[in-house]
């Protein structure tokens, strides 16, 4: 059984949210192949999705950003987690190709872990890079000269990503320069039927109510501002995270009894931050988005360019948003109309392609 060793970051859900239908494009050109998921992303979160023969070993592979919530990145906080990461970088390398070399992958594909590439290439296995950004051009913007440390880490992350044979960036992407060799590919989702019927059912929406969706990807978020929410006539929310009682416009996600994927293409509106599975997914679905930026993560302008040029968008500010005065914007988003259509989802497919040359 062909087996492909998949290195895939924690931070959030949208590396394993892109990896997962390149192995199902995968799976439909290489009979029987089987993944082994390096993660800390968990099962439940691949159990509705990957088509293909999979197993979970669960290990952290990348720090990406220590956050406090979705919205805010931890600078120090992230710098001191690296610093643990990197203290024994080479033997952290070294573990990980003993694990690999163990296992007999045809491939190692990583998004977009340094170890994973490092450790890929140590192994002597074919090794791919595969996202829409790298953690170093994340880090870049917070690296202080003054700081060996920094410096020293930036400098491990690029090496780790140039042992890379080659780096497949999805679109729309960043300016990926560490690796050696880069190809472009489309972007990647995989969107679902909607069931529209059955979830403004479960929430209990009129035929005159829009159903909102409240999901900031795989960071919760505490404490929006539920009082307001309750009080905006005219929509019903759904929220990613646990819901006080009495608050008959709110529904918590796991109330629903529907795979998120379902629930995604069934709302009327997704308020989120710029983040690539959700926003993708979002546009290639028809449906507004209104978005919080941070302004301080390095994808996120290209992600809003894509949302405005081919989606439906409006941009809600940080004060906004913990105020509750949310409604203008939803209006803008729903009033729009894109101007230029989607490219096509071929992401997925283009990688596939590509990986398929090595089995």
């Amino acid at each position: 059984m062909p087996l492909i060793w998949c290195s895939i970051s924690g931070h959030g859900y949208g590396h394993a949210a892109q990896v997962v239908p390149v192995l199902n494009a995968l799976g439909r050109l290489v009979p029987n192949l089987k993944a082994l998921l390096r993660t800390t992303v968990p099962a439940g979160f691949f159990e509705p999705r990957l088509a293909i023969p999979w197993e979970l070993s669960p290990a952290q592979q990348d720090i990406g950003c220590i956050q406090k919530g979705p919205l805010t990145i931890d600078v120090a906080g992230t710098w001191a987690a690296h610093r643990t990461l990197h203290a024994e970088w080479d033997k952290n390398i070294e573990a990980e190709a003993d694990l690999i070399r163990q296992a007999h992958p045809t491939l190692v594909l990583s998004d977009v872990s340094h170890l994973g590439t490092a450790a890929g290439a140590a192994a002597g296995v074919p090794t791919i890079g595969l996202c829409s950004l790298s953690w170093d051009l994340v880090l870049e913007p917070f690296v202080d000269p003054a700081e060996p440390d920094h410096v020293t880490i930036m400098r491990q992350i690029r090496e780790a990503y140039a042992d890379a044979d080659c780096f497949l960036r999805v679109a729309p992407g960043l300016a990926v320069t560490a690796f050696r060799t880069m190809r472009d590919v489309g972007p990647i989702a995989e969107p679902t039927e909607p069931q529209t019927a059955t979830l403004r059912q479960a929430v209990g929406a009129k035929a005159s109510e829009k159903v909102v969706l409240v999901g900031f990807g795989g960071i919760a978020l505490q404490s929006p501002p539920f009082e307001q929410m309750q009080s905006m006539n005219g929509f019903r929310f759904l929220f990613d995270g646990p819901v006080p009682n009495g608050l008959n416009r709110i529904s918590s996600l796991s109330t629903i009894g529907l795979p998120f994927k379902h629930i995604l293409a069934s709302v009327d509106l997704v308020l989120t931050k710029p983040g690539y599975g959700t926003t993708v997914e979002s546009v290639a679905l028809g449906i507004p988005v209104v978005y919080v930026r941070r302004y301080n993560f390095a994808d996120e302008q290209s992600l809003v360019d894509y949302l405005q040029r081919h989606g439906r968008g409006a941009e809600l500010s940080l004060d906004d948003f913990y105020q509750g005065q949310w409604e203008p914007a939803i209006r803008r988003a729903l009033a729009q109309s894109p101007a230029t259509p989607p490219p096509p989802l071929s992401g997925a497919h283009d990688a596939a392609a590509i990986l398929h040359t090595y089995f």
